[in-house]
Order: C-alpha cells, then sequence, then structure tokens
C-alpha cells in the first residue's frame, strides 16, 4: 500500500521544524535590539572619552582660587637674587586664610586733637597686630568735636575720609588729614573742600574724577551722620574709644599704654581661639 503524502499527524516530523522556524522568528527582533544597544553605548563610550579628554586639558578654575606663587629658584653664583614678582597665570592655588578672631574697632573724630594723639602713639602697634592675622580694625568716624566747637570740619573730613574709601584709600587719605589738623580744635579750617582735594592728591591713587564730585555732593555725610548719632547714644563717652570684640578698654585717655592694649589684644585672641577650639558636647540621646 502506498503511503499517504496528507498533511502530518501532531507526531510527526514536519511540526517540530515549524516550532523551530517559529521561535527563531521570535528571537530575530531581540538579537537585532541587541545589536543595537551594543551600538549605542559604543558611541555612549567613544563620546564620554571625548569629553573626559576635554576636561583633562580645559582650565576651570575653582571659585575662590588664586594665582599660585612661583617656585623659588636659586640664583647663578656670584648674582643677586632677583627682586620677587606677583603671581600670574592660571589660578592654581586654593587660599585657606586664617581666622580673625579679635576685632578691634577705634571711634575717632578727625578733628579731635585727642584722637590725633592717640593714633600717633598706638598706630605702629596697630601695623605690628596686623601681621600677625589674628586682628582686624575697624574705624568709627564720629564728629562730635562739631557741637562742641562749632563749624562742619569734622563732618566734612570724615565725608572725605569715606570718599577716599570708595577707592579702598582710607588709611592713606586720613593720614593726610592727622597730618593737615589744625593745633586748635576751635579752627574749622578741615571744613574746606578744596584743602579735602589737596589732601586726596597728597594721598595719591584717588581718582580725582569720583573724588571730588563725591566731596562737592557730599555723598557721604548722611553716613557720618548716623554715625555719631549712635555713638552718643551709647553713651561710650570721649573718643577715642576702643572696643575688643565689642567691649569698651577702659582708661583709654589714662592708664592704657602700646604695651597695654598689645597684651589685652594678644590674650583676647587666645581665648576666642581656645573657645573654638573646644568640642561642643553632644546632648545624650533618650532612652
Amino acid at each position: 500500500m502506498a503511503e499517504s503524502k496528507g498533511p502530518s499527524t501532531p507526531g510527526g516530523s514536519a511540526a517540530p521544524k515549524k516550532k523551530r522556524k517559529s521561535l527563531l522568528d521570535r528571537m530575530r527582533p531581540y538579537a537585532i535590539g541587541v545589536v543595537a544597544m551594543a551600538v549605542v553605548f559604543g558611541g555612549s563610550a567613544v563620546i564620554g572619552a571625548h569629553v573626559r579628554s576635554n576636561k583633562d586639558t580645559k582650565v576651570s578654575e575653582p571659585s575662590g582660587a588664586v594665582a599660585a606663587a612661583p617656585v623659588p629658584t636659586a640664583p647663578p653664583a656670584g648674582t643677586a637674587s632677583p627682586s620677587p614678582t606677583p603671581p600670574a597665570g592660571p589660578k592654581l592655588a586654593i587660599p585657606v586664610r586664617p581666622t580673625i578672631p579679635v576685632t578691634v574697632t577705634v571711634y575717632e573724630d578727625l578733628r579731635s586733637p585727642d584722637s590725633k594723639a592717640f593714633q600717633e602713639e598706638y598706630g605702629a602697634v596697630f601695623q605690628q597686630l596686623l601681621t600677625t592675622g589674628q586682628v582686624q580694625f575697624q574705624y568709627r568716624l564720629v564728629t562730635a568735636t562739631d557741637k562742641q566747637y562749632g563749624g562742619t570740619g569734622a563732618l566734612v573730613a570724615a565725608n572725605a575720609a569715606a570718599c577716599a574709601q570708595d577707592q579702598s584709600r582710607f588709611a592713606a587719605f586720613v593720614a593726610e588729614v592727622w597730618k593737615a589738623q589744625p593745633a586748635d580744635p576751635r579752627s574749622d579750617a578741615l571744613a574746606s573742600e578744596s584743602l579735602m582735594k589737596k589732601l586726596a592728591r597728597k594721598a595719591g591713587k584717588i581718582k580725582a574724577s569720583s573724588f571730588d564730585p563725591c566731596i562737592e555732593q557730599r555723598d557721604h555725610e548722611g553716613w557720618a551722620d548716623k554715625s555719631q548719632q549712635l555713638f552718643a547714644a551709647a553713651d561710650l563717652g570721649a573718643v577715642p574709644v576702643v572696643q575688643l570684640n565689642g567691649v569698651s578698654v577702659k582708661g583709654v585717655s589714662t592708664t592704657l599704654t602700646p604695651a597695654k592694649l598689645h597684651d589685652k589684644i594678644i590674650k583676647e585672641a587666645k581665648r576666642v581661639v581656645a573657645l573654638q577650639a573646644t568640642p561642643t558636647e553632644t546632648p545624650a540621646l533618650a532612652g
């Protein structure tokens, strides 16, 4: 009997072939997806490597960085050491500046002979203390002598000093004011705007184009008035007044000396440093 060529039964050999073909068809999309992902991630790796290479060569300075000082080199034998040059180039150094534990506040009146005498006596020790990095000075200009003697010399001088401060030349300008202060406080010579402009030229590095209008328009007289009002309200006494971290020093005009003030400031600096170094106790957790 001839074999039948009809459709295969479920137990025949044709059915598995059909199933295998169907399985390959189902797997093909996944294979294509794997290849596509490999292409994508391979491309990403190339792009990432390119970005990283750019970051390695581009100089992006962190905030607060400063130009690093050049590495010193020994001069050739028999030659003088070269003059130091200011650092330049990329800002490669990250500064860690010391804290300033002591703030010395000095109340002064530019028309007051006592304020001038104090500055002349204590100026050197103030400069010495500044170099330690443990002290910062804050000057408060007041105008009590105008009420005491009449006139506006203290106010005009204080306004001019603030105008100089606009150009970071406060100390240099005030030094010229002390030199020009009249021996007799009843003289109102400091009320002269032309004198203030002359002192600015002597102080140097003060641009008249902005300083002169500041004088003429009295830009900072309101600031000086407010300083005097608060000083009077605080009832701190006559100038000069010195405060260490907000606490007034006694006997400024009688028993205080530069050496004593120096010792007081150093003692206060040590006290604050020790206080900052004391670890804060952690309260016990409730059980």
